[in-house]
């Protein structure tokens, strides 16, 4: 499936090549992306069980069923219009560090919430 803002070289897990984004996520996040009118970098999308362990990621991680992205966020203007996009393509469920913003859609999650990596 192609997507308007993403290839699949970024979307794929770099330890095993595999890629399975959930299309429905994908969807959203390109509207996301061209209401945002910023580029999304993709820090980390979809993730194998190995590499998810290797970036010491929750055995829970949204990036294991394809529901979760970290995009790069390099100011903080940046920061504003990715999260206004997010926001207004209907993502309930961010993380905000200082250089990127976690997004996902897992369903089997609370949603509503923002959450801020220290």
């Amino acid at each position: 499936m192609s997507h308007r803002y993403f290839t699949f070289e970024e979307l794929k897990c770099p330890d095993c090549g595999a890629s399975g984004m959930d299309p429905d996520f994908m969807f959203r996040l390109d509207t996301a992306r061209g209401v945002s009118g910023v580029p999304y970098v993709v820090n980390s999308a979809f993730r194998c069980e190995d590499h998810n362990k290797e970036v010491g990621g929750s055995d829970t991680s949204s990036h294991l069923l394809g529901l979760a992205m970290d995009i790069k966020a390099p100011d903080s203007s940046a920061r504003f219009q990715i999260l206004r996009g997010l926001l207004k393509a209907g993502f309930t469920r961010l993380g905000v560090a200082e250089d990127f913003i976690h997004v996902d859609a897992d369903p089997a999650k609370p949603t509503d919430l923002v959450w801020v990596y220290s």
